[in-house]
Formats: structure tokens, C-alpha cells, sequence
């Protein structure tokens, strides 16, 4: 990578956040037996570069898998596991639809921009997801994994093939920082043209602030634990949508069509935290029934914490470990 790259990584990835991933190894938990070979440990057992583990022999088991060595030494028959290595097939999908172009707080110095902080001179909940979109990525190819990009709204926008070619972070980083915003988010229609593109096993990360309705979420990701995928939900959410402390009466615009309403915050904050809350709740239960994994972001922290929180208790998960 050359000096302009790095300077351009700089601007879309902090190097703390580098630091905070660095230790992390994003693994799906399903992932498809017989790709390429990685750095990805898969659960299919068979005959491959490590050994994993010693088991009992049972018969109808493959003689050529028997450990003689150990028969020597214990007269008993025992069978040699093997863990396959595998790549991993990401796919991030990003929400451009209108409501992502929120925010309340002032862009982030050396931030390397994006068309909606552009406009707004805001750290909108789009530059969010792109600095989260960048961190996965990022974290991915330094893997050696494959990673593609799909933009979304009322459906597919900008779009990336899969690849782990050097120059994909860059592409990745290119697409989000101008994607125009607008549209009504459609999940559910949108993740059906993006599967269809990218055909086989995934990781899937949604990278929105999932304020649509719970059931078509439900459905779509009903869809992905039938064709055996894993999902990340990041949601991202604005402080102000989290923590709603305004205190001035104020018309209130819709971001995708909705008409303007006239409310003074402090009459409703307690009905809409109430709301917000069994929202937060439904699609962290509807994430959780497939066995997915659903994070809620503020806009106000910073990426790489929160990410590493998530990784770690997938890793966790992986070594058999607990989740809180």
C-alpha cells in the first residue's frame, strides 16, 4: 500500500480502531465446506494441513484416518480429526435510504467525508455505518477473506463483487464515501436481490438503523437461516434517536416523505423512549431466534469498541464459550 492509500485509510479508519480489531478473527459459524484455503478454521472434519483432535474409533469409521502410533503405545484403536482451513465470504450491506442521513452531531475531524456529511457538515448516521462498513472490511482482507458491498434503499443501489484483491478496501471505502442518499429502506426485497447476486455461504452484515417494521425483518432473516448464512445486524442509531433530550418544541421532518409534525419533546420523550425501547427489543429478539447476532450503535461513540465487543463474543461462542 503506498503512501496516498494510507493517508486515505487514515481518514476513513482510525488507527485505534486497527488496534481495537486487530486481535480478532471474524469467523461465521456456519461456514461452507470445501472453499479455498484461509485462515478460517472450519467444523468440517476431514483430511486436511491441521490436526484437531483424537477420538474413539467406531466401525464403519475410514481406516485410513487410524492413528497406529497410539495403537502402539495404548492398544487402542483411535481415529485422527483433522480442521479444514477455509476463507470467509462477507458481504456488508449499507442503508443509503433517507433516515440515514440524520445527525446531531458535527463531523468528525479528519473524517475523509462522505456525500451526506458533505452536505450537512454532520456526522450523519451514514458516515457511521461507513466508518463501520470500512472497520469490517478492513478487518476481513487482512484476513485474507473475500468481501463484497451492496448499497441499499427501496433496493439495491452501488455494488461490489466479492474479492480479496489489495485495492478492495479502497473500491469499498470509494463507493460508500459517494453514494447519494434517499428512498424508503426495503430490507427484506433488498437482501433477496443481494443474495441472488451473491450466490453460495455468507456472512452477512447489515449496516441501518432498522427503524422499519420488525415483521418484514423477521421474514428476511428467516430467509438467511434457510439458506444457512450468518448475520450481523449493526444497527445505528443517531444519540438524540437514543437518548430524544431535546427540549425546545420543534417541528419534526420526516427524512423519507413523511409530512412535518409540530410536538414538544418533553410531552412525548417518555411514550417515544417506550416506544424506541420495545422497537430495540423486537429486533434484537427477531436477530436472536435465528441464532444472529444484533448490536445497537451510537453515533456519538466510536466504531472500534463496540465492534470489538460483538467479536468477542462471537469468538467466544466459537470456542464454546458463553455470550452475555
Amino acid at each position: 500500500m503506498d503512501l496516498a492509500d494510507r493517508l486515505r485509510a487514515e481518514q476513513y479508519l482510525a488507527p485505534e480502531t486497527i488496534g481495537q480489531l486487530a486481535s480478532f478473527d471474524l469467523r461465521a459459524r456456519m461456514i461452507a465446506e470445501g472453499v479455498t484455503s484461509g485462515m478460517h478454521r472450519s467444523p468440517y472434519q476431514g483430511p486436511a494441513v491441521e490436526f484437531a483432535e483424537h477420538r474413539g474409533y467406531v466401525p464403519g469409521d475410514d481406516l485410513r484416518h487410524l492413528d497406529w502410533k497410539v495403537f502402539a503405545r495404548t492398544d487402542r484403536l483411535t481415529i485422527k480429526r483433522f480442521r479444514q482451513e477455509t476463507t470467509l465470504d462477507v458481504l456488508i450491506l449499507v442503508d443509503s435510504s433517507g433516515s440515514m442521513s440524520y445527525g446531531s452531531l458535527e463531523v468528525k475531524q479528519g473524517w475523509g467525508g462522505t456525500t451526506a456529511s458533505g452536505s450537512r457538515r454532520r456526522w450523519t448516521k451514514f458516515d457511521h455505518a461507513v466508518a463501520t462498513a470500512a472497520a469490517l472490511a478492513y478487518l476481513c482482507l487482512q484476513q485474507r477473506d473475500r468481501v463484497g458491498l451492496a448499497t441499499f434503499a427501496t433496493g439495491i443501489g452501488a455494488s461490489l463483487r466479492r474479492s480479496s484483491s489489495r485495492d478492495q478496501w479502497r473500491s469499498i471505502v470509494k463507493v460508500l464515501a459517494g453514494e447519494p442518499l434517499g428512498g424508503v429502506a426495503d430490507l427484506p426485497t433488498s437482501l433477496e436481490f443481494a443474495l441472488a447476486q451473491n450466490p453460495g455461504r455468507l456472512l452477512v452484515a447489515v449496516v441501518s438503523d432498522l427503524l422499519g417494521p420488525v415483521e418484514p425483518l423477521r421474514q428476511a432473516l428467516a430467509i438467511c437461516r434457510h439458506r444457512h448464512l450468518d448475520v450481523m445486524l449493526l444497527q445505528t442509531l443517531d444519540r438524540q434517536e437514543l437518548r430524544f433530550s431535546l427540549d425546545e418544541s420543534a417541528p419534526f421532518v420526516g427524512l423519507e416523505g413523511e409530512p412535518a409534525i409540530e410536538a414538544d419533546p418533553r410531552a412525548i420523550r417518555r411514550d417515544y423512549l417506550s416506544a424506541l425501547r420495545d422497537h430495540l427489543e423486537a429486533v434484537h429478539h427477531a436477530a436472536r431466534s435465528f441464532g444472529f447476532d444484533h448490536l445497537v450503535m451510537d453515533t456519538h461513540d466510536s466504531v472500534g469498541p463496540a465492534l470489538a465487543a460483538l467479536l468477542a463474543r462471537r469468538n467466544a461462542l466459537l470456542r464454546g464459550g458463553r455470550s452475555s
